[in-house]
């Protein structure tokens, strides 16, 4: 593996957690998780900005980036015992 192309170590934010006391703060955390991964695999900002006119009139490209954030929701859900 090319050592550039290696992912940084993740770095861990005291009381960082995926536990919410709601359904809305599981979900608004979902979206802030589906950015984070979209940044990470495009960390330059300067293309980022280049390809959102793409994939914004993407139908396609827009349901994908939908099922991202359904799965970093799944992920919370789960973790919150469904609000149970």
């Amino acid at each position: 593996m090319n050592p550039s192309l290696a992912p940084a170590p993740v770095q861990l934010i005291p009381n960082n957690t995926l536990i919410t006391k709601t359904p809305e703060e599981g979900r608004h955390l979902a979206v802030k998780m589906a950015r984070l991964i979209m940044k990470l695999t495009q960390p330059d900002a300067a293309v980022r900005e280049k390809l959102r006119p793409v994939y914004a009139e993407d139908a396609a490209m827009l349901i994908a980036l939908g099922q991202n954030v359904a799965l970093e929701f799944a992920t919370i859900a789960a973790a919150n015992n469904y609000w149970k």
